[in-house]
């Protein structure tokens, strides 16, 4: 699938070029020379379309959740159900092999964000869930959890290991518990703000850190705040997410898990093809930065195709992303030791501070108010010190 996005790039490029290199006098106006011209114009496009056409199939049989090939090997015929719970572990096919609590659902290159399986936890899928546990017994807020675990809770992925927690469960019941805090959080203007304020700040030093002119990185920003906080598109935003396989609209689950989480996953596993040009020692720093740039720039373009909304969330978000992805794959996979230590900072303070709120340690799950607390109080500590590392330009 990636030979055949290279394939479709190169044949997109072939097309444009030569419609510019036959336009005539009249401005706009494609003038060609000969019939053959012609006829190669049409062919290059119905080959276009044909390959789209493929593409698109490709997709729905390897990486949609509801292909054959990620249905349950008992069959009956609800291999695409929710319900079906966490007992579906085994799957024919899978882009990333690592533990058995952290990898139970599909990734896959070509989605760079990556999509989820629909999941519903049931306690009788969990054999660990009777753990020896006494001391969160007195925990009234984490408790909450574990009772709402006997009916189910919903989420995309587990992040058991990841986050340090003890069992699938454990994570679990501690997931609900954020849910509930994070309402807390952000029923505060004031918070709101605060995390609108530290996004732009930390990411804009990123980018100036990067020597990139962050002008059209703000711009997308505030077109991204401005429209998810317009209720009239909340319908919109569900609709979206829920196709991406988000099942709470909260704080952690879109921000933190499918974001950030999922985006240090596609960092950490980069395709083949990324590491051949910056293994290459042919090509010179500049020529690989701008490979890598190009072909960040075709996967989001290619991601816009599909979308059905083209003024939407995910639009938004990949306009964020042509600014701030570029810069980072460069800096996690690039030569520059400088650069690359900032982000791997800013990976850990991330890590750190989901793992922070997900901690018996250093985290409250006593009440909600007691947990929102915390999360605001690791958010300010974590924020603070990405912003004194990348301040330091010396």
């Amino acid at each position: 699938m990636e030979a055949l996005e290279t394939s479709i790039n190169y044949w997109e490029d072939a097309l444009a070029a030569f419609s510019l290199g036959a336009r005539g006098g009249v401005a706009g106006t494609l003038a060609l020379t000969s019939p053959e011209e012609a006829e190669f114009c049409r062919e290059i496009q119905e080959l276009l379309q044909n390959a789209y056409l493929l593409q698109e199939r490709c997709e729905l049989l390897f990486l949609d959740q509801r292909s054959v090939l990620f249905r349950s090997e008992s069959g009956g015929g609800g291999g695409g159900d929710a319900g079906s719970g966490v007992g579906r572990r085994s799957r024919l096919l899978s882009t990333h092999t690592g533990s058995e609590h952290t990898r139970r659902d599909h990734h896959s290159s070509a989605e760079s964000f990556a999509s989820a399986e629909d999941q519903v936890a049931d306690l009788r899928d969990f054999d660990d869930f009777k753990d020896d546990l006494p001391e969160v017994e007195h925990l009234e807020l984490y408790q909450l959890g574990v009772k709402q675990l006997e009916i189910g809770i919903p989420y995309r992925t587990l992040r058991t290991e990841v986050l340090q927690c003890a069992s699938d469960s454990e994570f679990l019941c501690k997931l609900h518990a954020l849910r509930l805090a994070l309402q807390g959080v952000f029923r505060s203007a004031a918070n709101w703000a605060w995390f609108v304020d530290a996004g732009r700040q930390v990411l804009t030093d990123l980018l100036l850190y990067a020597d990139k002119e962050p002008k059209e990185f703000l711009v997308a920003y505030e077109e991204m705040v401005t429209w998810t906080t317009d209720p009239t598109n909340w319908t919109t935003i569900e609709n979206e997410l829920t196709s991406k396989g988000v099942k709470v609209l909260s704080f952690y689950d879109v921000v933190l898990d499918y974001i950030l989480l999922d985006a240090f996953e596609d960092l950490a596993a980069p395709p083949s093809s990324v590491l051949a040009v910056v293994r290459n020692r042919w090509l010179s720093d500049g020529f690989k930065e701008s490979a890598l740039t190009t072909a960040v720039w075709s996967v989001i373009k290619a991601k816009r195709r599909y979308l059905q909304h083209a003024e939407g969330f995910m639009a938004h978000f990949y306009s964020i992303s042509e600014h701030l992805l570029p810069v980072l794959v460069w800096g996690f996979l690039g030569p520059g030791e400088r650069l690359r230590d900032v982000c791997q900072a800013f990976q850990a303070e991330t890590v750190g501070f989901i793992t922070d709120i997900f901690s018996f340690q250093r985290s409250r799950y006593t009440t909600v108010d007691d947990l929102a607390a915390d999360i605001m109080m690791h958010a300010r500590t974590r924020a603070a010190n990405i912003t004194g590392k990348l301040a330091d330009r010396a």
